[in-house]
């Protein structure tokens, strides 16, 4: 370990650029789907050893060589993590194959950004022995944050979903949330980089050895707790598996009737069809034309669903005196008629909304999905209300990698909702390691509310997962399924759920303290 980490510091030139490029690209395997969570051990303990390696003439030239170090980790660790983003620029190749390195090394390359600034703060924090482990936890923390929340945030592969991940480990953030277990990942995965440094950093990085234990001591206790079921809901998630190249106007007939045939499709003997379930879940923007102002589609919904709840994206369209505004929705539909909707309010930039529009159009890159103009975000989160269910909080695509957006939602909700409900169409993405990472986010979201979350997407993965974060049941990517299952009851409110915003805090506060302070002791 002497050796390894001797070579790291005094690494120069590009053989320091490649060793913190390809330790943050290992970093990645311990994210979904390989989850194999000891891989970022690599990343946190090389991070210790390039800022360690970053001296220079003055302090704020080891500034700068601490932040190009981070740099170069964070873009090895994003190129590795969102590969899979390229596969949306060849959906239409002929229009933005062009493109695809802007999202294979160009946004990579801007969140590197954050991870430098990161590795910059751990820097002028700096100290010898253990405390400067606690420096980087401050910094990356800190960093990771900044990430999720600047220009509409991107907390995507968040450095605390290296524990989130793992079921386990995961359960500490019914306490800590996303951005605690972020603190945690930094500080005990960076623990190895005290090996062999004195008597008190082997005290020290047995403390952070006992972390791990009483995090997973916590976790095993946890998942004792039986899961239980509300009675009389039988639901039914339907993957149709519609190819984008599929999604157009003119099979608008062939696209309903496929949903609609899959929704009567016999699984078992006690499940024959539509007739045996009670709520049907469609995923995201299942029709390329507004469903409202198809009273044709709604009839041939309301006869052929009989007396099954439908949810469905659904594109809206909203009039407001010449302008019409237009909504990625949720919609709700009994007897072909829509009862309720929510409006997707985290709207994704390039594909449901372009950010310097008339600059882009120039040079021939516009949204990626369909809508009949750019969308608009809804103005505020709702639950929905369907018969035989509690209350549905829902969450369209990515709205459910936010943490502290669904806390704050679900904390100005009228009441706790029983379930959380996520359409999504990670069909743009193919079958790469994006649907799995986005699946594993919005697990994570159960287990920090405590709530259940019922998950359909159009390519995969749709699950019903229950409020411990245990996935029961699931499809598989890329394939046309049906899913049945019951659904799970809600937990009590998690103290994360209660203190979304002081939890995190209180856990970053502590390690920045200790940073600045260095107690002798570690």
């Amino acid at each position: 370990m002497l050796f390894l980490s001797h070579k790291v510091i005094l690494a120069e030139g590009w053989t320091r650029r490649l060793i913190a490029f390809f330790s943050g690209a290992i970093g990645v395997l311990a994210l979904a789907p390989f989850s194999f969570f000891p891989a970022f051990f690599v990343p946190m303990t090389v991070a210790v050893w390039l800022i360690d390696g970053s001296a220079g003439e003055t302090r704020w030239a080891g500034v700068r060589r601490a932040a190009g170090a981070g740099w170069w980790l964070g873009f090895g660790y994003f190129v590795a993590g969102l590969w899979w983003l390229g596969v949306a620029f060849l959906t239409e190749a002929e229009r933005f194959a062009w493109a695809l390195p802007l999202g294979v090394l160009g946004l990579p390359a801007g969140l590197a950004i954050f991870t430098s600034l990161g590795f910059a703060l751990a820097r002028l924090m700096w100290s010898p022995g253990a405390a400067r482990i606690f420096a980087l936890a401050a910094g990356l923390s800190a960093a990771e944050w900044l990430r999720g929340h600047v220009l509409t945030g991107f907390p995507w592969n968040d450095f605390g979903m290296a524990l989130g991940g793992n079921l386990v480990f995961a359960q500490a953030a019914s306490v800590l949330g996303l951005y605690g277990l972020t603190v945690l990942s930094v500080l005990l995965f960076a623990s190895p980089a005290l090996l062999g440094k004195g008597r008190s950093s082997w005290r020290a990085l047995g403390l952070f050895l006992l972390g791990f234990v009483i995090l997973a001591l916590y976790g095993v206790v946890r998942l004792q707790d039986k899961t239980e079921f509300v009675k009389g809901v039988k639901l039914r998630i339907v993957q149709a598996n519609v190819a984008n190249d599929e999604f157009r106007a003119d099979r608008r007939s062939e696209l309903l009737d496929r949903y609609l045939r899959l929704s009567d499709r016999a699984t078992s003997p006690q499940t024959t069809g539509v007739s045996d379930v009670t709520h049907v879940v469609w995923s995201e923007s299942v029709f390329p034309f507004i469903l409202s102002r198809d009273p044709v589609s709604l009839s041939v919904i309301g006869s052929r669903m009989q007396n099954a709840v439908l949810f469905t994206g659904a594109a809206r369209a909203q009039v407001e005196g010449s302008h019409t505004k237009y909504f990625n929705s949720l919609a709700v539909i009994q007897r072909g008629e829509i009862k309720e909707y929510f409006d997707k309010m985290h709207l994704t930039p390039f594909g449901e909304y372009m950010p310097f529009a008339d600059l882009l159009a120039r040079v021939g890159l516009t949204q990626f999905v369909w809508s009949p103009g750019a969308f608009d975000a809804g103005e505020y989160a709702r639950l929905l209300v369907a018969p035989g269910l509690p209350p549905v909080f829902p969450l369209i695509c990515y709205e459910a990698i936010f943490p502290e957006e669904v806390a704050k939602h679900l904390s100005e909700a009228s009441a706790r909702p029983g379930l959380m409900l996520n359409v999504t169409n990670d069909g743009w993405f193919g079958v790469t390691t994006g649907p799995y990472q986005h699946l594993s986010q919005a697990r994570l979201r159960a287990v920090e509310q405590g709530l259940p979350m019922v998950r359909s997407a159009n390519t995969g993965v749709s699950a019903i997962i229950d409020p411990f974060g245990r996935i029961l049941n699931s499809t598989s990517l890329g394939i046309e399924a049906i899913l049945d299952g019951s659904l799970p009851k809600a937990l009590p409110e998690t103290y994360y759920s209660q203190h979304w915003r002081l939890a995190p805090a209180v856990a970053w506060l502590i390690v920045l303290l200790v940073a600045l302070i260095r107690p002798r002791n570690i």
